[in-house]
């Protein structure tokens, strides 16, 4: 599967693999910004995609980034779908109680890209039953 990218920024970086074998695609943040304790912000990555077709890309955190700076991101993951043609931004959020800086060409995501299936909704008077019912939050025990 071929993924076009372009780059809308003179600091942008093509995402990459930093393994062989991993899920996901490193992205970088084309601007410097301050995230002070509890603020959010939009990160550009300089990244325009063209998804191959029947694909989304789920935006997932960089796991090193949470443990160590407690930097993540709001919605996770996010998902960029096959249409979209706009930059590809980063809603990270600063879970520290100290002020974190990214700087331009930093790691602030990883991006994956997975097939997607889309099903025919049919509204019914009764679902079936299951064994598990309506068993949810903490219902399997903690």
């Amino acid at each position: 599967m071929i993924m076009k990218i372009e780059l809308t920024d003179e600091n942008a970086k093509l995402p990459d693999y930093a393994h062989e074998g991993d899920a996901g695609m490193d992205l970088y943040a084309v601007e410097s910004v301050t995230l002070q304790p509890g603020e959010r912000k939009l990160v550009g990555t300089g990244l325009k995609i063209q998804l191959p077709p029947n694909t989304e890309a789920q935006i997932r955190p960089k796991s090193g980034l949470a443990l160590k700076n407690g930097i993540t991101l709001l919605n996770t993951p996010g998902t960029v779908d096959e249409g979209y043609r706009g930059e590809v931004e980063v809603i990270l959020i600063n879970h520290s109680r100290e002020a974190y800086s990214v700087e331009i060409g930093q790691k602030i995501a990883q991006m994956v890209i997975m097939p997607v299936t889309r099903v025919t909704v049919e509204k019914v008077d009764h679902l079936e039953d299951s064994v598990r019912g309506q068993g949810g939050f903490g219902s399997t025990g903690l």
